[in-house]
């Protein structure tokens, strides 16, 4: 990490950011201890004033959240990401607002269910009930039940509140499915069956499911047929070899519950106060969808400086091991309890921090909305101190999808290069190929490594697959191929189904290959023949797209 300190960002014009800007002058005089220096100096003092900044911009950036959430669900709801060009408001968060698309899909969902429990959607905007929370007591706080689920929420910790409502529902409870990294060392041959059978796969499940969805598809198909008694502990009379690390341990949940009673539920260290979501006309139901837009893009560039300091004060109460002074079992504790938020959320704006510091030409380049926030991410991966112009450049240059899908083409050729299979998946996913190792252990009757396994459970899902009949070929289906079955509308993250004429056979268009594009479902029927989507030029590189109602912003060179 370099010993420069970074300078704070511009201040932003708008009165309401007045709050944003005084933290941000506070939190930016703190930084990382230099080498030489005693973590151990006033540990007290540093905790508190952490603490105290840290929690506010959470309130903050809370309060962001749910105002955004509000209008992309006026978007959804209205079809107002097609009048915008994309296909759905995940797209439009991620291209237009540098927010994730699970994240944005997460918040709408949210704002959506809070119009039929008034009470809590009251408190959320008010900032008396973290968003976490809302979602925890969403299955129960309903009719009658709301007020008594609302006072709680305002109360309780995360962890008492998620238990209450299990006991209420009777059932396990939503939490998030955890993830685990797969990595299995293959020989160059079973490298290249893996990489025929993920192909496979794709035109299976989709052209745009993910690798660890197809390596779901060639697991299944292979247990189908090699059934095999499920394993409690993973192992095969101890001859199994795991090729997943191992689970958050489930010692966590009694600290945490311990840690809540010896300190008072944190008391200590004083209450937050609450910030109140803002909630503007032009997110109201009847404000069009550019109006919609515009307010967005104002609350998602407030919400980029809320990250950027989540992401600075995380990484100094991280990195000084604060949250254990303050009696916390983790630190995604800490984020979970104290910040309202999720520990990945807080996680990756700490990492994103970290890489910063290293390339303070990306810091620069986000503030200066050269590139989002999702693109910075995806560069902050890969670029190092020579590399990071060109990697913003090219960021600056495409959609984030694109830019994501490059990445993920040239991670998989290093991986095709070192013969191996290195993947981040559910752990569903993972139990899966534990089950399918055992399985190909038992058919052959032998211990195999498990590379030998994985080679043989891909041989198989060649030869179900392999030998299904062929589709007839037709230009529409060639077009397809060519386009690797994605839509190519810019920005667009969906699997084409359709083949469009960009000159129309009713204008004298024909099947070449330079007159079919491939498109989603969503942008061939509502985009194109609904007006809002228009294509010219020649396919497949030298195409030209203008998208959405306004036209002139909107013209986007694929």
């Amino acid at each position: 990490m370099n010993d420069v300190r970074p300078s704070p960002p511009a201040p932003l014009a708008t009165a309401s950011a007045a709050a944003l800007e005084a933290l941000a002058a506070e939190a930016w005089l703190l930084e990382p201890p230099p080498p030489h220096e005693r973590k151990g100096v006033l540990r007290d003092e540093a905790a508190f004033l952490l603490d105290r900044l840290l929690t506010t911009v959470a309130r903050g950036h809370g309060a962001l959240e749910v105002a955004i959430g509000r209008g992309l669900a006026a978007l959804a709801e209205r079809d107002g990401a097609m009048r915008l060009g994309f296909s759905g408001i995940g797209d439009y968060a991620r291209e237009r607002l540098g927010i994730g698309a699970g994240t944005a899909q997460k918040l709408a969902r949210l704002s959506r269910a809070l119009r039929d429990r008034p009470l809590l959607a009251e408190a959320v905007r008010r900032g008396e009930v973290s968003a976490r929370k809302a979602e925890s007591v969403l299955p129960v706080a309903r009719g009658e039940a709301q007020e008594r689920w609302v006072a709680l929420a305002r109360s309780e910790t995360v962890r008492a509140l998620a238990a209450a409502v299990r006991a209420e529902a009777g059932e396990a409870g939503a939490n998030e499915e955890p993830w685990e990294r797969v990595s299995v060392k293959l020989t160059p041959g079973g490298r290249a069956k893996l990489d025929e059978a993920m192909a496979l796969a794709g035109k299976v499940v989709g052209a745009t499911a993910p690798r660890w969805q197809r390596l779901e598809a060639i697991c299944q198909e292979f247990l189908g047929a090699h059934p095999v008694e499920a394993s409690s502990d993973g192992g095969d009379d101890g001859a199994s070899d795991s090729v997943l690390r191992g689970p958050v341990a489930d010692w966590l949940e009694a600290a945490k519950a311990g840690l809540e009673a010896e300190y008072g539920r944190w008391a200590f260290l004083g209450e937050v106060a609450p910030v109140e979501a803002e909630m503007s006309a032009e997110l109201d139901g009847g404000a069009d969808a550019m109006s919609v837009d515009a307010e967005l893009r104002r609350l998602a560039a407030m919400r980029d400086r809320w990250d950027e300091l989540v992401g600075h004060l995380g990484m100094l109460l991280k990195m000084l091991g604060l949250w254990r002074d303050m009696g916390f079992a983790s630190f995604g504790h800490y984020c979970e309890e104290r910040l309202g938020m999720a520990t990945r959320t807080v996680e990756q704006r700490v990492a994103l921090e970290r890489r910063l510091h290293a390339l303070p030409a990306l810091r620069k380049a986000m503030r200066e909305r050269r590139v989002s926030y999702e693109q910075a991410r995806l560069v902050a991966d890969v670029a190092d101190d020579s590399s990071t112009e060109d990697w913003i450049r090219r960021a600056e240059g495409t959609t984030c999808i694109a830019l994501r899908r490059e990445l993920e083409a040239e991670h998989e050729a290093q991986m095709c290069a070192r013969a191996e299979l290195d993947l981040r998946v559910p752990r569903r996913v993972g139990n899966l190929l534990e089950a399918a190792i055992r399985a190909a252990r038992a058919a052959a009757d032998a211990w195999l490594t498990p590379a030998e396994c994985l080679e043989r459970v891909a041989e198989h899902f060649i030869a179900t697959w392999k030998a299904a009949p062929a589709e007839r070929s037709t230009p529409q289906r060639r077009a397809l191929a060519r386009d690797c079955g994605l839509c190519q509308v810019p920005g667009c993250s969906r699997a084409a189904v359709h083949a469009h004429h960009v000159v129309y056979r009713s204008r004298g268009g024909g099947d070449e290959p330079e007159n079919l594009a491939s498109l989603c479902a969503a942008h061939h029927l509502r985009g194109v023949h609904g007006g809002l989507v228009d294509v010219r030029g020649v396919a497949p590189d030298r195409l030209t797209w203008r998208l959405g109602c306004d036209r002139r912003a909107r013209t986007l060179p694929h």
